[in-house]
């Protein structure tokens, strides 16, 4: 207890100036060292100050140019878009053409196979594979052979334009989402310091998963532009692919038409030629007949003319060998009477068989006139089919040309299709 209360131990004066001189000399370092901590923190926040508006600047300045990009990327996208829209707008036109085309056709064909089909009721020796059946049946691969191709041009057609609305729904949801990365970035390029809406949000700086390089990126849309200008190009030679297709074939089937038309007046020509020769032996043939028959009556007559005069040369004979006795002499009279029956019975015999031969040829004449008759019948058959069932029927075919004087194959005027 007495240790406990014993004064503390006093120092030296030296020992007291020695403590105040270390106590001068750490006051002095600590001091010295917070000035030049002072010193480097102010260089320091004016460096990072500097760091951060330098950093700020180029961010921005980054954003800038990222928001050009975008708007060049995003005008380059909205050109081959409105390019893409026009070939495919043009290709509807087109594939309506083709569909018009494609149906227009149905009628010429069904008269060209009516045409066939009435040729085949032709009788006779006129049910001939001539001139006109072989080029209706030309006329019918021809149009069966366009129709093919329209139908098939018309699917490439289809095709095209389904290829371009798959370009055009890439462009469209490329520019979508360029329309939604400039929005935000023009935000983010608006912010600064000041902005009322900026704060701190939880692991900020991470690399999303779905994120790509700038290289796929710029592939990406790259990609995109060469898709459409690839569609776009092949809608511009399937266009000018129907132009030719369209214009061939309707001077391919102009062509065949008018070779039809002139082979059905050359052959109207040569039947009504043949019917008007016909007709002319026919008239020739019926005055025979005339002639024949009066011949007959001539040589029928001659024959009963000669009964009078055999009917009196028999009685002459017969009463003769009623003479008596001597009297009953072969005289002069006698074989003059004798000649005379012989005679008549030759000359008759002679017109029997004249008038034999007569009528055989009045049944030849006859027989002839009924085959003259019906082989006219034949022809003016044959006239009717191809004049008025054929010709008259092929005029409803409407006139194509190729050319360009007026409408086209498809129905619609060239100036309607830029």
């Amino acid at each position: 207890m007495a240790k406990l209360l014993q004064h503390p131990p006093k120092f030296l004066p030296s020992e007291w100036h020695i403590a105040n001189k270390n106590q001068y000399h750490r006051a002095e370092a600590q001091r010295s060292r917070s000035e030049r901590l002072v010193a480097e923190s102010q260089r320091l926040v004016n460096e990072i100050e500097k760091t951060t508006r330098k950093s700020q600047s180029d961010v921005n300045k980054k954003l800038e140019q990222r928001l050009e990009e975008v708007r060049f990327w995003k005008k380059e996208l909205d050109g081959k878009l409105e390019q893409l829209v026009h070939a495919t707008e043009n290709l509807l036109i087109y594939q309506t053409r083709l569909e018009k085309a494609l149906e227009s056709f149905k009628e010429p064909l069904h008269i060209t196979e009516k045409c066939l089909e009435y040729r085949e009721k032709r009788v006779g020796v006129d049910l001939v594979h001539d001139e006109v059946e072989q080029e209706l049946i030309k006329e019918a691969e021809i149009i069966r052979g366009v129709m093919a191709l329209l139908t098939r041009t018309l699917e490439e057609t289809s095709e095209q334009i389904r290829l371009n609305r798959s370009a055009k729904y890439s462009l469209e949801k490329d520019l979508r989402d360029k329309f939604t990365a400039l929005t935000i970035d023009d935000i983010c390029f608006s912010l600064n310091n000041n902005s009322p809406n900026i704060k701190y949000s939880e692991n900020v700086v991470r690399v999303e998963p779905n994120s790509v390089s700038l290289e796929d990126w710029l592939d990406f849309s790259n990609t995109n532009v060469e898709k459409a200008d690839k569609q776009r190009n092949n809608s511009l030679t399937l266009k000018a692919l129907v132009d030719r297709i369209l214009s061939q074939t309707a001077n391919d089937l102009s062509r065949q038409r008018d070779v039809v038309d002139t082979a059905f007046r050359n052959g109207l020509k040569e039947t009504k030629d043949a019917r008007d020769k016909l007709a002319v032996h026919l008239a020739k043939v019926m005055e025979e007949i005339a002639s024949q028959e009066k011949n007959i009556t001539v040589l029928e007559k001659a024959i009963l003319d000669q009964e009078g005069p055999a009917k009196v040369a028999h009685t002459r004979l017969e009463t003769r060998t009623h003479r008596p006795n001597v009297e009953l002499c072969r005289d002069v009279a006698q074989y003059r009477l004798i000649k005379e029956v012989d005679e008549i019975t030759h000359n008759v015999a002679r017109l029997k068989e004249t008038l034999a031969q007569a009528q055989v040829e009045l049944q030849g004449l006859n027989r002839r006139q009924l085959a003259l008759q019906e082989e006219i019948q034949v022809k003016e058959n044959t006239i009717y089919i191809d004049e008025v069932l054929c010709t008259h029927m092929r005029k409803s075919i409407p006139p194509r040309d190729g050319d360009d004087h007026g409408e086209w194959a498809g129905g619609l005027h060239p100036d309607t299709v830029c």
